[in-house]
């Protein structure tokens, strides 16, 4: 199997390390990157042999993958391709590929990077063999966990969940951080608490075969610190909040599919 990265992002360069850890071979990976620095970067870090274009492919980022694809020499079923470009959707990615049809849409995450990344796979039609699917998992496999999808229109919600979900668990991170801070506790040691809180709790709830809602009812002692807690978030409407947060983040991905799938 030889694999063609179209961007040579931090996505691609997690998967290009993830791949090589599992002694994937260094010769059968390129990139193709119009950036010269960021060439410079994956040569200098992984060896890996790079190009500028892909038969004369100019721009490879989501808002340019319409023309990416029609320049991208693909004129057949003989390659597998997998697109982590959020919100594009596969019939308007096999369209401008000219009715290719061995298409897979994969939502990886950016943990990925240390290689704790979840990514939700979808195939876009029987097209998709089971060696296909192997080659996928192969791929985002290496980089975490990997979770076929059986309806397309899942995909938003897993990019609401998942793709997007780190930025929660940061911006969550960050109230904490502030709160520790407020009260008086120094920065580093604010900051090392609230990690291994997160991580810990992370964790645990993995292992645990109990849910997470049993998990913090253990933590919640009657009239302690915990239930007071709780009752303000609960007051505020943290939950709900949370939840709205991500319905919107649902919308937004369906509206990108309609933005970027118009002529």
């Amino acid at each position: 199997m030889r694999i063609t990265f179209i961007g040579g992002g931090n996505m691609a360069d997690a998967l290009i390390g993830g791949l090589l850890r599992k002694d994937f071979p260094l010769q059968d990976i390129r990139v193709v990157e119009i950036s010269a620095e960021a060439r410079r970067k994956l040569v200098d870090k992984y060896g890996v042999t790079c190009f500028d274009k892909p038969k004369g492919a100019v721009r490879e980022k989501p808002q340019h993958l319409r023309e990416a694809a029609a320049k991208s020499g693909i004129t057949d079923n003989a390659n597998l391709v997998i697109s982590i470009a959020a919100g594009v959707r596969l019939a308007n990615l096999s369209k401008w590929l000219k009715g290719h049809t061995r298409l897979v849409r994969a939502m990886p995450n950016t943990p990925a990077m240390i290689g704790e990344g979840v990514a939700g796979l979808f195939p876009f039609s029987k097209a998709v063999t089971r060696e296909d699917r192997e080659q996928t998992e192969t791929i985002l496999g290496a980089v975490g966990a990997t979770v076929w999808i059986t309806d397309e229109s899942q995909m938003d919600a897993v990019t609401a969940i998942s793709g997007s979900g780190p930025a929660y668990v940061f911006y969550f991170i960050e109230a904490v951080e502030d709160a520790a801070r407020e009260l008086g506790l120094p920065v580093q040691i604010a900051h090392q608490l609230v990690l291994n809180t997160f991580t810990g709790a992370a964790k645990l709830a993995s292992s645990s075969p109990d849910p997470v809602a049993v998990l913090r009812e253990r933590v919640t002692s009657k009239g302690g610190t915990t239930e007071r807690a709780l009752a303000s978030m609960a007051k505020d409407e943290v939950k709900e909040a949370v939840i709205r947060a991500i319905h919107a983040a649902n919308e937004r991905g369906k509206e990108l599919g309609e933005e970027l799938g118009k002529e």
